[in-house]
């Protein structure tokens, strides 16, 4: 397998990390977040400045990072957990520009120059090759799929289900709608910590750039194109918007007018997405 297909797929199995924690979020308790790619970039940062500044390994890091994600994603979501709709948008948009103005400011996170040298992982001292990395990263997938099944089935996800569906009489039967929004809001800052660890890692340096604003749409468009609150949904999307400009090079420059359209076109015409209750693909599967 040549090595422009182990860095494709590498790269689509992050994407599918990174759109099933916004899935979480946004399917599973129906909390539209414009601003994810804010806890993809704390998880890849703080891999990045435990490894060059202070020597921690590679496992270590990565799970001080998560830790570190889902902390500071809790912080950052508890002016969302009252907000709903349009002022949740605005506020999760809000948190993106936050994030990446203080990575792209502040020295200690590198500045506007980023962070280099990130060490890739290494086995008795010697590098890993690329097809073990994804190896690794298809590893990370599986147990995202795992936890965010685990997570629809349990009271948990039930309860988010049940704010997604009607957050007033969600209330009123006793759902507290603070702590499961909550609950949704770490677990999704988590993966998306996971995520950015694996970036991180196989990029070798980072950027606030790599991170920003459109970047979120980007990951939201891959769960609403799919379906959102499915997981083979957010998987299918993450495919897709990966490959789509790797097959038609002329327009990757337009990707994110591209991705815009998408949206578009998917909430006039396949609000549910491809795999959503009433996608297109079940449809056509019921038919046959």
């Amino acid at each position: 397998m040549s090595g422009y297909i182990i860095t494709l797929l590498i790269t689509i199995g992050i994407y599918i990390i990174l759109s099933l924690s916004l899935n979480i979020l946004v399917g599973y308790s129906g909390q539209v977040s414009l601003g994810h790619a804010a806890f993809w970039a704390i998880g890849a940062y703080s891999f990045a400045i435990l490894t060059t500044r202070y020597s921690v390994g590679f496992i270590e890091a990565s799970m001080l990072s998560v830790l570190i994600t889902t902390f500071v994603g809790i912080i950052l979501g508890l002016p969302s957990l009252r907000l709903s709709e349009d002022f949740l948008v605005i506020t999760t948009i809000g948190i993106n520009f936050i994030v990446e103005g203080i990575f792209n400011t502040f020295n200690y996170f590198g500045g506007a120059m980023g962070i280099g040298n990130i060490p890739f992982p290494t086995i008795n001292g010697h590098m890993i090759s690329n097809q073990v990395f994804a190896l690794i990263v298809y590893t990370a997938v599986v147990l995202t799929i795992i936890i965010s099944y685990l997570f629809k089935l349990s009271w948990s996800g039930l309860a988010c289900s049940a704010i997604k569906d009607d957050e007033l009489a969600a209330d009123v039967s006793g759902v507290s709608v603070v702590k499961f929004k909550m609950i949704a809001f770490a677990l999704s800052s988590a993966l998306a910590g996971l995520s950015g660890i694996l970036y991180a890692s196989f990029m070798g340096f980072i950027s606030a750039a790599d991170f920003s604003f459109p970047v979120s749409v980007t990951i939201l468009a891959m769960v609403m194109v799919g379906g959102e609150g499915t997981i083979i949904g957010p998987i299918f999307g993450a495919a897709l918007l990966v490959l789509l400009p790797e097959l038609f090079r002329p327009i990757h420059d337009y990707r994110m007018l591209l991705y815009g359209l998408l949206i578009v076109l998917m909430m006039r015409f396949q609000p549910d997405g491809f795999f959503g209750r009433k996608g297109i693909v079940w449809s056509l599967l019921k038919r046959y």
